[in-house]
Protein backbone atom coordinates (compact mmCIF):
# COMPACT_ATOMS: atom_id res chain seq x y z
CA UNK A 1 0.00 0.00 0.00
CA UNK A 2 1.70 3.41 -0.88
CA UNK A 3 2.21 6.00 1.82
CA UNK A 4 -0.56 8.75 2.38
CA UNK A 5 0.82 12.36 3.22
CA UNK A 6 -1.07 14.90 4.89
CA UNK A 7 -0.69 18.23 3.97
CA UNK A 8 -1.46 20.99 6.53
CA UNK A 9 -1.16 24.73 5.57
CA UNK A 10 0.51 27.04 8.10
CA UNK A 11 1.93 29.94 7.13
CA UNK A 12 0.10 32.39 4.49
CA UNK A 13 1.84 32.94 1.47
CA UNK A 14 1.14 36.99 1.59
CA UNK A 15 4.68 38.41 0.56
CA UNK A 16 5.57 35.42 -1.65
CA UNK A 17 6.08 35.22 -5.29
CA UNK A 18 2.79 33.92 -7.64
CA UNK A 19 4.42 30.76 -8.21
CA UNK A 20 4.42 29.69 -4.71
CA UNK A 21 0.68 30.79 -4.23
CA UNK A 22 0.37 28.53 -7.56
CA UNK A 23 1.46 25.33 -6.00
CA UNK A 24 -0.30 26.40 -2.81
CA UNK A 25 -3.73 26.51 -4.83
CA UNK A 26 -2.88 22.90 -6.84
CA UNK A 27 -2.00 20.79 -3.55
CA UNK A 28 -5.48 21.77 -3.03
CA UNK A 29 -5.43 23.91 0.08
CA UNK A 30 -8.10 26.69 0.39
CA UNK A 31 -7.75 28.16 3.76
CA UNK A 32 -4.82 29.03 6.14
CA UNK A 33 -4.85 26.04 8.49
CA UNK A 34 -6.88 23.69 6.32
CA UNK A 35 -5.34 19.49 5.91
CA UNK A 36 -5.35 17.39 2.67
CA UNK A 37 -4.90 13.87 2.35
CA UNK A 38 -2.54 12.75 -0.95
CA UNK A 39 -0.88 9.76 -2.24
CA UNK A 40 2.87 9.81 -1.70
CA UNK A 41 4.41 10.50 -5.27
CA UNK A 42 8.01 12.13 -6.56
CA UNK A 43 5.44 15.16 -8.15
CA UNK A 44 4.24 15.52 -4.59
CA UNK A 45 7.11 15.59 -3.09
CA UNK A 46 8.42 18.32 -5.20
CA UNK A 47 5.69 20.54 -4.91
CA UNK A 48 6.16 20.31 -0.97
CA UNK A 49 9.54 21.28 -1.27
CA UNK A 50 8.79 24.21 -3.38
CA UNK A 51 6.12 25.47 -0.13
CA UNK A 52 7.99 23.94 2.96
CA UNK A 53 8.24 26.71 4.38
CA UNK A 54 4.21 27.39 4.07
CA UNK A 55 3.40 23.96 4.82
CA UNK A 56 3.67 20.68 7.60
CA UNK A 57 3.45 17.63 5.93
CA UNK A 58 3.03 14.37 8.63
CA UNK A 59 3.39 10.41 6.69
CA UNK A 60 0.18 8.50 7.61
CA UNK A 61 0.20 4.37 7.47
Amino acid sequence: MAKQLKITWQKSFIGYPQTQRMTIKSLGLKKLYQSVVKEDSAQLRGQINKVKHLVSVEELD
